[in-house]
């Protein structure tokens, strides 16, 4: 049954060393992570939260209008972040899923964040995710651009995952997909996750998702048509601005 109570939470934070102050930077005159949270909330599947690690995170967040709560800065991974988080503003367990939403893309599809927890309404599901088909060669290649290993059948949108690679995977014809790092998790999955160990090919990898796959979770994979940009670099803030432009996109 697909959770009726699902929760949006929004890691951020000041430390990135390739583009400093990412989500403070402007958008169309908001800093950027109001753009992710305002793609979140007009995905309209339930509250949402900047889980933040700095200070003036939460205060645009909340000049915007929305909710933010303060994490604890050392946390390794996103995951802990929101999770620190549920339980701040959830202790009861009122929510039944959480839709991990990274706030480095700004341009998501609100569609798509729908399509992630629409996962969950298999009941074996553990975690949702999204793909999305590989068009460019480039891309295909390019170590920096993660590999969803999914069997999607003709006609099919949902499918289990088998492994995230950086590597050109599988071998043989047939499209590869592009990971976009957006998470529905049951909350009891999500619990568990944290308090897993890093994985073995986790760390090989440098890609937490394959820690749940190693210890037996199910992660379904939903099929959307567009990737996100995700703004690592100045030439990606660029690229979102002209997509978030008025009129354009």
């Amino acid at each position: 049954m697909l959770p009726r109570r699902p929760l949006a939470v929004i890691p951020s934070r000041l430390s990135a060393t390739r583009l400093p102050n990412k989500p403070l930077l402007d958008i169309h005159g908001v800093p950027m992570i109001v753009q992710c949270w305002r793609r979140a909330i007009e995905a309209d599947i339930g509250p949402v939260v900047v889980a933040c690690a700095d200070a003036p995170i939460a205060a645009a967040v909340e000049q915007a209008g929305g909710r933010a709560v303060m994490t604890d800065p050392a946390h390794p991974s996103g995951s802990d972040r929101i999770w620190e988080a549920v339980c701040q503003v959830d202790p009861e367990g009122t929510h039944d899923a959480i839709i991990n939403l990274q706030g480095d893309l700004p341009t998501i599809d609100p569609a798509s964040i729908r399509a992630a927890l629409n996962t969950l309404s298999q009941p074996e599901t553990d975690i949702g995710t999204l793909a999305a088909v590989i068009e460019d060669e480039a891309e295909r290649q390019d170590p920096g651009a993660v590999k969803a290993v999914v069997g999607f059948r003709a006609g099919e949108r949902v499918a289990r995952a088998l492994y995230f690679t950086r590597v050109t995977a599988p071998g043989g014809p047939g499209d590869h997909y592009h990971h976009i790092g957006l998470y529905a998790y049951r909350r009891a999955a999500l619990q568990r996750y944290v308090e897993l160990p890093p994985g073995v090919l986790e760390q090989r990898e440098k890609l937490e998702q394959l820690r749940a796959l190693e210890a037996g979770m199910r992660i379904d994979v939903a099929l959307v048509d567009t990737i996100p940009v995700g703004v690592d670099t100045a030439a990606d803030l660029a690229l979102a601005r002209e997509m978030l432009a008025p009129g354009g996109g």
